[in-house]
């Protein structure tokens, strides 16, 4: 089947492999500095599928945005995070994802420790991530960007390819289509479809409808709702904080880097504190 090969050279806009190991080196080096672990490490941290246990991580020695945080998610669970701007919504995803330096506090998956690891091996450990921008290859195609998503293992291209487009039926049909020439929404189903390809057991998308009309917004959390049927642990990061809530089985309320509120997403919605200081007139939408 002809397609991109990654081996085959990239495009201008793909970072290239010097690029990749000066960022692997930097974070080998971050991670033999070590981690100071919690005081007391939770004893059913093993009965999580990931736990975020007290941690506090920033982009910048001495500035800290996440301060004591603390997240778990189990098997096939579906769990929000909501707050305001600035809360360290995003870089608690980053922290689990090992983007962001975590200095005090753990990460563990299956109960073992990853905190810190780098970004290609959390991702052969069966965690995915999507960022909220820049998340796709705009000079690729649909079917390339695809095949960028399992690049550690392409020999799994077709049947990832399949599993993938019997959620997203349109990224079947445009396989060859340039994803630069797609929608917003589109584009997020790429990327999300990207991030798949690997058959992860935990997806972290960081505010999937940000910047898409109302519409398009309504077609991403149904498109995750799917993901998350499939059997995928997924933990979303929202700014359209009600609607969020309305398909999660958990939510998080981040204020300051610090946990303000958790319960199921039905309680938040009703929990009038949650109402006014972070819902606001969402709540009623």
């Amino acid at each position: 089947m002809s397609g991109f090969d990654p081996r085959a050279g990239t495009p201008d806009n793909v970072p290239g492999p010097e690029d990749l190991h000066e960022f692997e080196t930097e974070l080998d080096l971050e991670a033999r500095q070590g981690v100071k672990a919690p005081a007391s490490a939770d004893p059913n941290a093993a009965d999580y599928l990931i736990h975020a246990q007290e941690l506090t991580a920033g982009y910048f020695p001495g500035v800290n945005i996440l301060n004591g945080c603390n997240l778990t998610a189990t098997e096939g669970e579906l769990v929000g995070i909501i707050g305001p701007n600035g809360a360290g919504k995003s870089t608690l995803l980053k922290a689990m994802f090992g983007l962001v330096r975590v200095h005090e506090g753990t990460v563990t998956l299956r109960g073992k420790d990853i905190t810190n690891l780098r970004a290609d091996k959390l991702v052969t450990m069966g965690v995915a991530f999507v960022p909220q921008n820049n998340n796709v290859f705009p000079s690729l195609t649909i079917e390339e960007n695809l095949q960028v998503g399992c690049y550690q293992q392409p020999k799994k291209f077709d049947q990832s390819f399949d599993r993938v487009v019997d959620i997203f039926p349109a990224l079947g049909e445009r396989r060859k289509q340039r994803t630069g020439s797609l929608s917003g929404g589109e584009r997020q189903m790429v990327a999300m479809g990207r991030a798949l390809m690997m058959d992860p057991s935990v997806l972290l998308l960081d505010e999937p409808s940000a910047g898409l009309s109302p519409s398009l917004q309504d077609e991403v959390f149904v498109r995750v709702r799917d993901i998350n049927k499939t059997g995928v642990t997924v933990i979303i990061v929202e700014q359209n904080a009600s609607r969020c809530l309305q398909i999660v089985d958990r939510g998080y309320v981040l204020d300051q880097g610090s946990n303000a509120y958790t319960g199921t997403g039905q309680e938040l919605a009703n929990d009038p504190k949650v109402v006014e200081l972070y819902l606001g007139t969402l709540a009623k939408a």
